[in-house]
């Protein structure tokens, strides 16, 4: 973080002092105080269930030198009406402060956000010091947070953005308009919210009108709400996708039997093989949406496919791993909408084993067409492996489109116990569902004590 005084703060952000106002604060903020850093700023909220203020002396513990925060602590504090909107604030002005040193990255779209900046991040730190949103901290306070990390020596700002109603994607890309504006596709991902793919492709588009001034958009060429969003901008436009017109294309797609994939990606001047570390086909064109953005801020391509060769991406991605016994273990269980688990549902289909097992958690927030999606992505998962295990009753559609290879379990505790008892040597596992599924639970049962 750009250092900055207790007192600075309190300007930027309209508040008032409590403690000495001259404590600088020099290292990122915080929402939780175990995690504060030597001179960093503690966020307190006072929540329905817990009120951040009380562990100010913890956030103290750990390093943290101050508190910005709607009541006093025994910390110096920076007291306002609102913490959201302070932290927000102080972001736009940090932000704003950085902007003639360094470049900003928005990255939004109904899957594969996260992966697509864990791949741009890794391309980019090659070139320079690079900061980049955590996981998929891409809301109202992640946002901010990634930005008070960044200070004068960062040279390269990646940002993922969600939306979960119409105007969000807008009012994040004030806080830090992007110089590059990445649109990935537009899915079924908060469809419940949005009520429409033509919604949420509005919603996404914001961040191509977001654009800072001369700002480049990357855009899907296979998706057509997406290249729609050309219309949006007066600036240069960078595609990428498998179509014969885009600027970086995706040939040559090919997987090994871990469903690892190997392709090529070719520009109107350049071409570069590239080797992927990564599981399922879906990720190449996560890359190629990389390798588009870097373009866009002047990275050359073969220099961004030797970077892509070695990158990694966030925890519960596509994660393959080898378990006691002889099991292979596929843990997606970050989240899941109706097209990326049939992304993961390819990539298992591909990958060599004696039985490939789908367990299939909730896909939340799909509105009225709840169960049906599930029951349609039961009949996909059939197709692709040889059982579907359907976990809770949001996820029990999908057992009954699997038909005979389906089977619905009534929570996780029973799928771990099922899984113990079911799974042979040479058998790969896919786990995959939304968030608040938890099927992580799942997966880091089988981790810890398959064998």
């Amino acid at each position: 973080m750009i250092a900055l005084s207790l007192d600075e703060i309190a300007v930027v952000v309209g508040g008032k002092v409590s403690g000495d106002g001259s404590v600088q604060v020099t290292a990122p903020a915080v929402l939780d105080g175990r995690e504060a850093e030597p001179g960093g700023l503690f966020v307190a909220f006072a929540g329905e269930r817990a009120d951040g203020h009380d562990f100010a002396g913890q956030a103290g513990r750990a390093g943290a030198v101050a508190v910005l925060g709607s009541r006093a602590t025994d910390l110096p504090t920076v007291v306002v009406e609102d913490a959201q909107a302070a932290l927000q604030t102080l972001a736009a002005q940090v932000a704003a402060q950085l902007r003639t040193g360094s470049t900003v990255v928005g990255l939004t779209g109904s899957q594969g956000k996260t992966s697509t900046k864990d791949l741009l991040t890794a391309v980019l730190a090659n070139v320079g010091p690079t900061v980049a949103t955590i996981g998929s901290l891409n809301n109202e306070l992640g946002i901010p947070l990634t930005i008070l990390r960044a200070d004068a020596a960062t040279r390269f700002l990646v940002i993922e953005m969600g939306a979960r109603r119409m105007g969000d994607i807008a009012h994040l890309a004030g806080l830090v308009p992007p110089d590059v504006s990445v649109v990935l596709n537009v899915g079924q991902a908060h469809l419940g919210e949005f009520g429409s793919r033509a919604a949420i492709a509005t919603a996404k588009g914001e961040l191509v009108q977001g654009l800072a001034p001369g700002g480049t958009a990357v855009l899907n060429a296979d998706d057509p709400r997406v290249v729609a969003m050309r219309a949006l901008t007066d600036g240069p436009v960078v595609t990428f996708g498998r179509a014969e017109h885009a600027d970086v294309r995706v040939l040559d797609l090919t997987l090994d039997r871990l469903g690892r994939p190997s392709f090529t990606l070719r520009t109107a001047d350049a071409a570069a093989p590239v080797v992927l570390p990564l599981i399922g086909a879906h990720q190449a064109f996560n890359a190629a949406a990389a390798a588009a953005a870097a373009l866009a801020i002047g990275v050359p391509l073969e220099m961004t496919a030797v970077a892509l060769a070695t990158a990694s991406v966030s925890k519960w991605r596509m994660e393959l791993s080898d378990l006691p016994g002889g099991i292979t273990l596929l843990n997606d269980s970050f989240n899941a909408n109706p097209d990326s688990t049939r992304a993961a549902l390819d990539a298992l289909a591909v990958i060599d084993a004696r039985r490939r097992i789908a367990v299939l958690g909730e896909m939340l927030e799909l509105g009225e067409e709840s169960e049906s999606e599930h029951r349609v992505i039961g009949e996909y998962a059939a197709t692709r492996a040889d059982l579907v295990v359907a976990v809770g009753e949001g996820a029990r559609a999908t057992a009954d489109g699997a038909g005979d290879r389906g089977r619905a379990l009534p929570d996780n505790d029973t799928t771990i116990d099922w899984l113990r008892r079911t799974l042979a040597p040479g058998d790969v596992v896919l786990v995959k569902a939304s968030r608040d599924a938890r099927l992580d639970e799942v997966a880091a049962a089988l981790s810890a004590q398959v064998g």
